[in-house]
């Protein structure tokens, strides 16, 4: 699959995701098999008005290649200047978030917010595509509510403002996380454009992806909420989109292994105050489903320092 200029070696793509798509997370990912990675969503005009703060997110590693950076706003000039800003790092691609429900976000006009506004989509679109010579990728939900489903108007308008592809999530604004995703849209939105589609909503099993693929003619499908805590469902994919087996699920010793690894990486970047406290919300993830969890969870929560935090990981494995 290609998105304009950029090939990926496969079609499982990790979402951008506020709080959780770190560099760590995101060299995890690249290791299990991510063909594409994306940064946290960074404020366009935050890149332009505190450059200090907004563009720490902006950086990545070789090793995260292909690798994107996410932008959100509402002025096709400030996200236009901001392209250019972020694009000074090198990423393959730039998308533009058109999905965010958050109340903070939509309230400004932005994330989701720009699905009830088409013509300003398109601005947007083609303001970014204009300031910058990589890839753009627009990611979307289905419509603001259902009142409003107008993912295929959006992206058709995207599209002629110059994007590489489009990632669709099946679900609207109104619905959040909750209820289920609407594949059909995504299967509309695939059906009425030329551009690259991407399928986003309740892959939460390797046969999840293969049936989106099946049912909608998606070119590739995002892993978002299904990979914390659980980043083997990458590898899982990958594997068995390309041959129809699944692997076997990692056990106890493996989440303990993978969890004590993303401790040390991110305490490296980040130093231990703050790395670990980030990592307090990654492990409770890996224990999910694990006998005694919740007490150990507790123990985590209370960690200072990542001798603690590996300590307590280490006594569920021995």
């Amino acid at each position: 699959m290609k998105i304009g200029s950029i090939f990926l070696k496969n079609r499982v793509i990790l979402a951008p995701m506020a709080g959780v798509t770190d560099s760590s997370f995101r060299q995890l990912a690249k290791e299990m098999g991510a063909a594409l990675v994306y940064s946290e969503m960074i404020s366009a005009k935050g890149a332009i008005c505190a450059p200090e703060h907004a563009l720490k997110l902006a950086c990545f590693g070789d090793k995260e290649r292909p690798f994107g950076i996410q932008l959100f706003g509402s002025d096709p000039q400030t996200m236009a200047r901001g392209a250019e800003m972020v694009a000074v790092f090198a990423p393959d691609l730039i998308d533009i978030n058109m999905g965010c429900p958050v109340k903070k976000v939509v309230s400004k006009g932005e994330g989701c917010a720009l699905m009830r506004d088409p013509e300003q989509a398109f601005r947007i679109a083609r303001a970014v595509c204009d300031a910058v010579s990589i890839p753009i990728t627009v990611k979307m939900r289905k419509g603001w509510d259902e009142s409003a489903v107008n993912a295929l108007e959006v992206a058709l308008a995207v599209q002629e403002a110059g994007a590489a592809a489009v990632t669709v999530h099946g679900r609207t604004r109104a619905q959040g996380y909750s209820g289920s995703a609407d594949w059909e849209i995504i299967k509309r939105v695939k059906d009425n454009l030329t551009i690259p589609v991407i399928g986003n909503g309740d892959i939460r099993q390797p046969n999840d992806a293969a049936r989106m693929i099946d049912e909608t003619g998606c070119d590739a499908i995002m892993l978002a909420r299904g990979v914390l805590g659980n980043l083997w469902l990458i590898r899982e994919t990958v594997h068995f989109l390309q041959t129809k087996e699944l692997l076997p699920e990692a056990d106890i010793y493996g989440r303990v292994a993978l969890a004590l690894r993303h401790l040390e990486m991110t305490v490296a970047d980040k130093g231990e105050y703050t790395g670990i406290r980030e990592m307090r919300k990654h492990v409770a993830w890996y224990l999910r489903g694990i006998r005694g969890a919740a007490r150990i969870r507790d123990k985590v929560m209370q960690a200072k320092t990542s001798m603690e935090m590996e300590h307590v990981l280490k006594s569920l494995i021995t």
